[in-house]
Formats: structure tokens, sequence, C-alpha cells
């Protein structure tokens, strides 16, 4: 790396993130560190049944405890026609319950008092009287005969079915199927799961009495989208709306959705004339925000006399909760599910959903992943080991045998996805030299003629991030670009201004290596600003693993437009032709004459001191980018476990992840991404579940009964890295993503279907638990 490469601080340095200074010392800005003059605090009853009738709301003694401004119920947010609000799906969310709750911890009433206790007070004090009724916790209850009908105030809606979706040849796949050496079936359910950031969600609504101007401290990860849907929701003027997201403390899709707690208070605001503070608890984070996952998926694989894969079918049931709010992009209505192939060359595949609700908090959020692809991911690589299983052949050799080839990039998926770049093979051999896999894999068979229980877990994903082209992709129909907004001052400082907002991604710290790059301005120069919509370009925000493929590749397209005026610049202070110019980073200089050169920052004072006649002043410009295509980032990850007979204990002994993200901008954030999916996907595996008994109550509101891993439990990673450049990129990068999230899961898992194969298990849902391998076991006569 040159010296020069080091002071810029430009692409593939791993340099400290800039940020981490004011976190690290406790000074991060969070929505709740906020204090208003005159701010009131809210705080919101929900109901405790999963699905009842409301007969009335008593609000008296609420009303009268001390310090109550005001009490609020969905009688009177109906006056205001608010009591229902769109979600990001087109579908329609209770804003405060009218009629009926549709899931336990529903928004029922609110209150607005002097102090959070007061609030909380008073909310205790009021009385619901509730008709409760059968409850719907799953899409087999919810399409039964006789079922209760859920959403019975949807005009039309005669049963709990919300879409039907398809993609790939469903005629093609019959055929192939019909000829057929052998198919595989694997019937899995991927559980419901939370993403469960630090920091819950939460705001702060400002709206100015004498101004109209409405000012929304908010955790929210796409401050534009929120921003047009309270102009839709409340009636207020674009313009008069300013949304500020500061300091976000973890996201990962949670964040995205409009919540009922943001138009209450935003509401009460504007009626009482005073700031109104929001911010929920714990319980209430887990129990009613958005969930992620919940689809129950079926998969046959094709497969002909040599084991290569001739065609794909799937059927899949979402779980969509009480409202159908998934955020996903409008045309995809199980999300980017159809990437189900996966790394696999299968001539044909056809993919349904059908989405239903239930008496359940609504979401199916893009958590750690890009949409729904890490359950596609599960379904697929499951799929495969199962089927190397069933074929007698190591599960690494029937991947290699079946793998998309380097030179059939780019490649055209059966589900019309159009791979940009891979190279699979070699990614699997990194892994399996890292692991040592044929040695491992003789030692394995050794400990196993000794009884022990042992196995290997191989999952080789492709994951398709970067949502993405506007004709293709929108979510209410606002088009999913991103945008970069650059200023270069005239000392050669630089104000990045981007439409993403980090939760903790590190983009204060990527996207100025990305100017460093381009324009040789060192990263320490150039500062970063997002998450507020009075400043920022429009933009949809960071989630679904966008921001270094979308707002990563408008920032070097912005930087790039600034460069070639510098160009002009340069060849008016040097007094050469344009074309005599060459470009080093951080500086121009005359062909043949290195010495006759100008700076970056020498052409940064001349943009605003002098200037060829007619040239308009000052260095900066603004790039909406629209990608052509997704980014396909992949890897191959192996794990070893060790089962221990008497207990059903499942022990981590080894995990090695090798990702491909492309060109890594900042190789130690890119780690830090991986090792942080990782310990997720070990968590969702193992550890993470919210589930619901019979009548709707959720269990999973707490972290005592919902797991999340810790350094205690978490194991030691090995990572490793190819690069495929993305060739339509411009930089090359594909982005992590979050690959570590999709890929994992399926690699715990299948170590231990790979060691409880021997025992004819095949099947084991998440999370993996003692109880579920040792019940496993003993089925299958196996004591200690």
């Amino acid at each position: 790396m040159s010296s020069t490469m080091h002071m810029h601080g430009g692409i593939g340095e791993s340099i400290k993130r800039k940020e981490d200074g004011r976190f690290l010392r406790g000074k991060g800005n969070y929505v709740d560190d906020f204090v208003l003059p005159g701010m009131l605090h809210m705080s919101i009853l929900r109901s405790p049944h999963a699905h009842a009738r409301i007969k009335s709301i008593d609000t008296s003694a609420a009303g009268a405890k001390p310090g109550v401004i005001a009490v609020v119920t969905g009688e009177l947010m109906a006056q205001h026609k608010l009591a229902w609000m769109p979600t990001l799906s087109g579908d329609t969310q209770a804003v405060l319950a009218t009629d009926k709750v549709r899931f336990q911890g529903q928004e029922v009433a609110a209150v607005i008092a002097e102090t959070k206790v007061q609030a909380e007070d008073a909310r205790d004090a009021i009385v619901v009287d509730y008709d409760v009724l059968p409850a719907v916790t799953s899409p087999d209850g919810a399409k039964a005969d006789g079922a209760p009908l859920i959403r019975d105030e949807k005009e039309g809606q005669k049963d709990n079915h919300i879409y039907h979706w398809e993609s790939g040849d469903k005629a093609k796949t019959q055929a192939a199927f019909a000829k057929a050496a052998k198919v595989v079936r694997l019937h899995t359910f991927y559980p419901r799961c939370h993403p469960a950031p630090l920091e819950t969600c939460g705001c702060i609504a400002d709206v100015n009495p004498a101004t109209g101007k409405a000012t929304i401290y908010m955790t929210s990860q796409a401050p534009h989208a929120i921003r047009t849907v309270f102009a839709l929701v409340t009636g207020l003027p674009e313009q008069n709306i300013r949304i500020i997201s500061p300091d976000i403390g973890g996201g990962f899709g949670n964040k995205v959705p409009v919540y009922p707690g943001y138009v209450v208070a935003t509401a009460a605001s504007l009626l009482i004339g005073r700031p109104v503070k929001w911010i929920e608890d714990r319980s209430e984070n887990l129990i009613s925000t958005g969930f992620a996952r919940d689809f129950h998926m079926t998969g046959d694989l094709a497969l002909d006399e040599k084991g290569k894969m001739t065609a794909l079918r799937v059927h899949l049931d979402s779980d969509n909760g009480a409202f159908f709010s998934d955020a996903q992009p409008t045309k995809f209505k199980a999300g980017l599910f159809h990437i189900v192939t996966g790394s696999y060359d299968i001539p044909t595949a056809h993919v349904t959903a059908d989405g239903y609700y239930t008496n359940k908090a609504p979401g199916g959020v893009a958590y750690r992943c890009s949409f729904r692809v890490t359950e596609a991911s599960y379904l697929i690589e499951r799929l495969v080991t199962n089927a190397a299983i069933e074929l007698g052949l190591d599960q690494a050799e029937f991947r290699m045998n079946n793998f998309i080839q380097p030179e059939q990039f780019p490649y055209t998926s059966a589900t019309g996805w159009v791979y940009d770049s891979g190279d699979y093979p070699k990614a699997m051999n990194v892994a399996l030299e890292k692991l040592g896999y044929d040695d491992l894999r003789k030692d394995v068979e050794a400990r196993r003629k000794k009884g022990e229980v042992t196995g290997i877990g191989i999952a080789s994903f492709t994951e398709v991030v970067g949502a993405g082209h506007g004709a293709e992709f929108d979510i209410l129909g606002l088009r999913m670009f991103d945008s970069a907004e650059l200023r270069v001052h005239p000392t050669g400082k630089a104000m990045l201004r981007m439409g993403v907002k980090s939760q903790g991604q590190g983009h204060e710290t990527t996207f100025a290596q990305i100017v460093a790059e381009e324009l040789g301005i060192p990263a320490s120069d150039v500062a970063v600003e997002e998450g507020d919509t009075d400043t920022a370009p429009y933009g949809l925000g960071t989630y679904a693993s966008r921001s270094t493929p979308v707002a990563g590749a408008a920032t070097a397209m912005v930087s790039r437009k600034l460069r070639e005026k510098a160009r002009k610049l340069a060849a008016h202070l040097l007094e050469a032709a344009e074309e005599d110019l060459e470009w080093e980073r951080g500086k121009f200089f005359v062909k043949g004459s290195p010495d006759r050169s100008k700076t970056i920052q020498d052409i940064a004072f001349a943009a605003y001191t002098n200037l060829p006649e007619g040239m308009e002043a000052g260095l900066e410009g603004v790039h909406y980018y629209d990608p052509p295509n997704m980014t396909y980032p992949f890897g191959t990850y192996a794990v070893v476990v060790d089962i221990d007979k008497g207990t059903g204990q499942v022990k981590v002994k080894r995990m090695v992840a090798v990702d491909d993200c492309g060109v890594r901008i900042n190789p130690m954030i890119v780690e830090g991404q991986i090792h942080g999916g990782l310990t997720e996907g070990y968590g969702i595996a193992f550890m993470e579940l919210i589930t619901f008994d019979s009548e709707g109550n959720c269990i999973g509101s707490n972290f005592m009964d919902y797991l999340l891993p810790t350094a205690w439990e978490t194991p030691k990673f090995e990572v490793g890295e190819t690069t495929t450049p993305s060739p339509h990129h411009p930089l090359g990068a594909k982005g992590v993503g979050e690959s570590a999230t999709v890929g994992s899961p399926a690699a715990y898992v299948n170590a231990v279907i790979d060691a409880l194969s021997p025992y004819g298990i095949t099947n084991i849902d998440m999370p993996v638990t003692s109880d579920k391998v040792w019940a496993a076991l003993r089925s299958k006569g196996v004591t200690e």
C-alpha cells in the first residue's frame, strides 16, 4: 500500500471508524437524549388479547390523574380521519383500535402527560371491556374451514388470504419432475424472530402551532419515505414536515415501518401545540413491532441419474400477522424469495407463495438481509444437504457438481435473476482448505465409529442486494434509487449528504473513503451527514442490504461529476488543454510534466476565486443512482458440531466463513459486519424464537424468554474471502449485505443434520435446542 493511499484513507484501507469517537465516549445523540422545551410524554395502552371486540373504553379515571393533558382513543383519531394508516405494503393498519383488536400488544389508547411516569400511571387506569374472540396463530389455522375472519373491516375480504404470488415456469418444471430419477422433499419452518435492536423505537413530534412546521425526531431507517407517508396520512404539506433520524442504536429492518406511536404522537402534538415524546419499552418492542421470517416452506428438488439438479419446486405460506406491512418492493409480495435457486445451475423452477392474516403482530421486515433472501437461502441449502445425504454423496462434492460455473456469468436464473458475477467453486475451495475438510471428514468418520455424534455442515449461498432498478423496484410507488450530494468547500474540505441512514454500519467512514478514492480528499476531511430530510437529498433509506450497492454508487458518481469539473478548472489554472491533463488521485498534472500540477485543494479554492469565464462557481453536485441491476454477494460457510447423546446439547467447534462481496471499501468494517451476522445466525439457529399459544399470547416478549446470544455462547469465527467485482457497479462493490445472517443458519443446522443423519434424522426445525435433539435421538432408540 502506497503512502499516498494511506494518507487519503481510500478504498481498501481498514481505517478506524470516524463515528466511534463519540460513541465510545457516550456522546451519541439518540432520540431519547433530546429534551425540548415544554415537552410532554406519551404512553400507549396495548391489548392483552390477540383477538377481541372492543365493547367500551372508559378513560374517565385516566383523564383525572395528575399531570394528564389528554387521553387519545381510536374514536378520537377517527374524528380526525387518523384511525387507520397505509402500510408500506399497500395494506391498511389501525393506528388505535376502534372496532376490535387483532393481536396481543395492539395499540388501543394513549395518554399524554407532563411526565413519563404520570402517563404510565394514567394508562393503567384506562378500563377496556373486551369480548374475546377465537385467535388464529398460523397460516394453517388462517385457511381452515370456519376460521375467524380477522380483517372483517376490509370491504370484500371474505377470508384470511392476503396474496398469491408466483415466479418461474410451472409447465416446464412439472415436465422436468416427471422425468426425474429422484425427487428430494423438505418441509421446514423458518420461525418468527425479532431484530431486537439495542435501542427501541420512539419519536418526538413537535408541531409548531405558529408555523405549522412539524419536526419529528424519529428512529427511522428511511426518513424520506416516512416523510412522504406522513404527508399522505396526516394531510400536512410535505414541505412542512421535517424528519430527523439522529444516531440510531441498531435497526436491522425493525425501524423501517411506520408505527402507530409515531402517528399518535404527531397528532397529539398538532392538537395540543406542544412537543410529545414516545419511547417504547423492551416488551412493547418485542410484542408489537416488525418481526422477521415466519415462513412455512416446502421444497422439492428433482435430480437425474448422475445427481445433477434438473428442477426445483417450492411453495411457502407466509404468516404476515394482522396487517400486511412487510415493506417489500411492490412487485414482489414475498420479497426476493425467488432467489431460492441459490448458487446452483438449475434449468427450471417454479415458486408459489401465499400470504395469510393471523392474530399476531405485523411485520416481515428485511432483518439483516435483503427482502426474504434469508428464508430462500435456508430452504435451498437445507434441501441440498438432504439431497446429498439421500444420494449418499459428499455434500461438498455434490454442491461443486451443481454450481453455476464462472464462465456462465452473467447468468440468468430459472426465476429471472441476472447474476452479475461469481466464482462459487473458488469460495468453496477456500472454505474447505481453511477447514481442513478432507482430514476432518476422516476424523468425523473415525469418531462416529466410537459412538460419538459429530458432523460438518456446509452452506453455499447467493444473496441478491442493492434494490433496485426503478422499473422493477418501488415501495408505495417510490422508486428505489438513492442519492448523494457532495459539496467541496474553498479550503478543500468536503460535506457529503446521503439519502440513506446508518444504524451502526459505519457510513461516516465508508462513504468518506469513497470520496477519498475518487477525489483524493483525505477521508478525515470529508464530513458525512444523513437522516435530516431538510438537508439530505431524497433517498429510500438503509435496509435490505442496499447502502453500499446504491448509495455508495451514488457517492462515486457524484464524485466523478465533480472531478470532471475539476479537470476544467485545472486546465484553466495550468493553462493547458483538458485532454493534456492526467489524473493521479488528489491532483491533475500535465502529461510528461508531472511537476506542473494542481491538487484538488488548489482546484477547490479556484472554484470560488479564479474561474474561467462563463463557468458557474462552486464545486458541488448531487447524483441520484438508479442501479441497472442488483448485485450478488456469495460465499461458503462450514460448521463443525459435537452433540452430547445424553443431553442433546450441541457444541459448535468450528465456524469457517468465506465471503465474496466484490471490492471491500473498508475491510475491517466488512469483517465486523460478518462477525455480527454470524452471531445472529447462531442465535436464530439455536436460541431465538417468538412463538404463541393457542390463544395468541406472545411467548418471547422479554429477554428472559427471547434469548439472544452473548459472548459466552457465541463460537469463534474463522473468516476468509474471495473477490469477484461486480461488473456494473461503479466501484466493483457487491456490498457485504448481511450475507452472514443469510448463509450461516443453514450451515449451523446442516452440521446438526449431518451429525444426526447416521441415525436416520434428516430434519429438525430452528431453534435447534437440546430438548429437540434429545427427543430426536430417543425417537430412534439412541441412548447415552
